[in-house]
């Protein structure tokens, strides 16, 4: 019987079992995938926490991971048995040594990527390719701030923002941090535990602002963030890692200069087969051509079994880039 984690309750990465289980056939159009490399991702600790509940408990955790197809339903016809495959928008319970996925949610992986390359980007790099391509397209010449710069999305947006010729000013927490983001192509750095963000970001840009600000950090970073905006900017509101935000007085967006918000994720963006395979292939050609890289320390490579461990480094800020369980 293959194994998996698993939680009964919400709450800390103490919630977190290591279970066997009884894998069930594929449906007619689900797969098999046996999981070679798992990605971590911060949105997997609001789903444990209750913050975004599950449908029922208990439940499995994760939506991303890498592998090789092993059972296929009688009607799918993307994949084969044997194809080298990665999915990031499945039915949660990606943290297992195998999964059940549906085939439109599947990509070949091109042999050119490894495992633990995909595992480490799939998610992450889907999400900078809508916001950078799709949310707000981000030119060449163009400057933007992006919180959280040395996360694991963020170390991508600045590959990413660097192949197109574009400037992101990225938030960090520590001078290691950024180093990491300068190192992965951010054009300047503004620590947050040291320097006020908006007053540093006009610095930068010679009090023009910027026309979009990507936010994945939430409540505390709200304020700053529309600080940031020039007139009829975009705030692109995308993650809550210091908690939602909550109670917003719209007539800010009117005192501000006529702000735009938006709270966009990813399964508003990647809803079809077509959709995937076209933000698949532009992620997969920037990997592969070595535009974007995304090597994971060895540090931060946990054993599936200790996912609650990797929860724990996840949410004390203590890792850099991408994380992954290895079943």
């Amino acid at each position: 019987m293959p194994n998996r984690i698993q939680y009964r309750r919400h709450g800390g990465p103490e919630v977190l079992e290591w279970t066997s289980f009884t894998s069930p056939e594929p449906g007619d159009h689900e797969v098999v995938v046996e999981n070679k490399a798992i990605g971590i991702n911060y949105i997997d600790t609001y789903f444990r926490s209750g913050l975004y509940p599950p449908p029922s408990l208990p439940a499995g955790l994760g939506t991303e991971a890498a592998g090789i197809v092993v059972r296929t339903g009688r009607a799918v016809r993307r994949v084969s048995p044997g194809d080298r495959v990665v999915y990031a928008l499945s039915a949660a319970g990606a943290y297992s040594e195998s999964h059940i996925v549906h085939e439109d949610r599947l990509a070949i992986l091109p042999e050119a990527i490894s495992f633990e390359q995909a595992a480490a980007s799939f998610l992450k790099g889907l999400t900078v390719q809508y916001l950078l391509r799709q949310t707000y397209q981000i030119k060449a010449g163009e400057t933007f701030l992006f919180h959280a710069a040395a996360g694991g999305v963020g170390l991508i947006a600045c590959q990413w923002a660097k192949a197109l010729g574009a400037k992101l000013i990225g938030t960090v927490g520590s001078a290691e941090k950024a180093d990491a983001a300068r190192q992965a192509g951010a054009w300047a750095t503004i620590n947050y535990r040291e320097e006020d963000i908006a007053a540093r970001l006009s610095e930068l840009t010679d009090g023009k602002k910027v026309p979009v600000v990507y936010d994945s950090v939430g409540k505390d970073t709200w304020q700053a963030s529309l600080d940031c905006l020039q007139r009829r900017g975009l705030m692109v509101s995308f993650g809550n890692a210091s908690g939602p935000v909550t109670g917003v007085d719209l007539g800010i967006l009117t005192r501000k200069g006529s702000l735009f918000v938006t709270r966009p994720s990813l399964f508003g963006y990647i809803t079809t087969p077509e959709e995937l395979d076209a933000a698949s292939h532009e992620l997969f050609t920037l990997l592969a051509s070595g535009a974007i890289k995304t090597e994971v320390p060895e540090h931060q490579k946990f054993a599936l079994k200790d996912a609650a461990l990797a929860h724990q480094q996840l949410e004390s800020r203590a890792t850099q880039g991408s994380c992954l369980l290895i079943p």
